[in-house]
């Protein structure tokens, strides 16, 4: 299968608004043997990239970029009654995610690639307060609170969602994963809000989650943006008088 055809002729289609051929190009090639997983991977999730960098650089129109996630959405989730699933592992994860259409479908397309792995999943969408997350962090006891993807003023809400778990420690060895959105755009912001686990994209969220199994605690540092402890009086006073004498 040529990938680059196909997502050529599909997102020619998205933009242009045209539903059902969008969603006539995904499926023909899912008739041809396609399998369902490659397709998310390579054509719709890379789409919902397309949409969002060209919308962000103001390349197109608000209302192209609303008519282009909503198809790729529909289309996404017809895609998932075609994933083949592997037996149930065990293993468990909580998707939620930012703000936006966007971010929706990509926290989505993260659980139903998960879910295919055998991971159970629960999916939560964006909107949901931290307090309410921790809560069903609680419940669940999951494997990894994964968080696809956010715009830059989101960012200090997950912060404080972060923070949230780790102070009230309900679920010592849980991995928190952030993935997509301004996370991948941000060289460092994964270690600056100090989560266990970061990926680019759903693909490899995955596969990061399978490679790291078991949670490994960071060292306590002091956090970008903090205020260092201030230096003692004493060696505030030693440090003055030694210029002093140099002057």
């Amino acid at each position: 299968m040529n990938y680059a055809e196909l997502f050529k002729q599909y997102v020619e289609h998205l933009f242009a608004g045209h539903r059902a051929e969008s969603r006539e190009v995904i499926f023909a090639a899912e008739d041809r043997g396609v399998p369902a997983c490659k397709l998310l991977k390579n054509i719709i999730w890379p789409a919902m990239e397309q949409v969002e960098q060209l919308y962000r650089q103001n390349h197109i129109s608000r209302v192209v970029e609303h008519m282009a996630t909503r198809i790729n959405r529909m289309i996404g989730d017809q895609l998932q009654g075609y994933l083949a699933r592997k037996p149930k592992s065990g293993r468990r994860i909580i998707v939620t995610c930012g703000d936006g259409e966007i971010e929706e479908l990509g926290a989505q397309i993260t659980a139903d690639l998960f879910e295919a792995e055998g991971w159970s999943v629960w999916f939560l969408g964006s909107g949901v307060p931290n307090d309410e997350i921790l809560q069903l962090v609680g419940q669940l006891r999951p494997d990894i609170l994964c968080i696809y993807g956010a715009q830059p003023q989101g960012v200090p809400n997950i912060r404080k969602l972060v923070e949230l778990v780790r102070e009230v420690n309900a679920v010592s060895d849980m991995q928190i994963m952030v993935t997509g959105g301004v996370f991948s755009r941000a060289d460092g912001l994964a270690d600056e809000i100090r989560v266990d686990l970061y990926a680019p994209n759903a693909k490899e969220a995955v596969q990061v989650a399978e490679e790291h199994p078991v949670r490994i605690p960071k060292p306590d540092v002091p956090q970008p943006g903090r205020r260092r402890k201030r230096k003692s009086g004493k060696t505030a006073s030693a440090k003055m008088r030694k210029q002093a004498a140099v002057a």
